[in-house]
């Protein structure tokens, strides 16, 4: 049986207990940031950093930011892999994909942690 490569051996229904999964958890985080604008009487730099500063903040935000990365990551493999037919072109605007996602990763690991 040949597999494709990206799709980690993935079904349906993996795929969207973790669509589901991510959008509650995306979800909560949006009503987490809104909590805080409408405690906040002003929003500075002050109270935002102090904010973040905090330990679940930074864990939550981080959880968000990978919650959106499994989203994405399986709305374009689907699109790609529902509408590209060449195969090579698909291999490679998956690869372009992948190394984009984990770019944000870094990206947001290293700014919130300060790494």
């Amino acid at each position: 049986m040949v597999g494709n490569i990206f799709s980690f051996g993935r079904n349906g229904v993996h795929d969207f207990l973790l669509i589901r999964a991510a959008a509650v958890v995306i979800a909560v985080y949006f009503l987490y940031i809104l909590g805080f604008f409408l405690i906040s009487p002003t929003v500075s730099y002050e109270s935002w950093k102090h904010f973040f500063s905090s330990l679940f903040t930074e864990v939550f935000t981080m959880l968000a930011l990978v919650s959106i990365l499994i989203h994405v990551w399986i709305g374009l493999w689907q699109v790609l892999t529902d509408y590209i037919k060449c195969s090579k072109l698909r291999c490679c605007l998956q690869l372009g994909a992948v190394l984009t996602l984990l770019g944000y990763f870094f990206s947001g690991l290293f700014i919130l942690w300060s790494v």
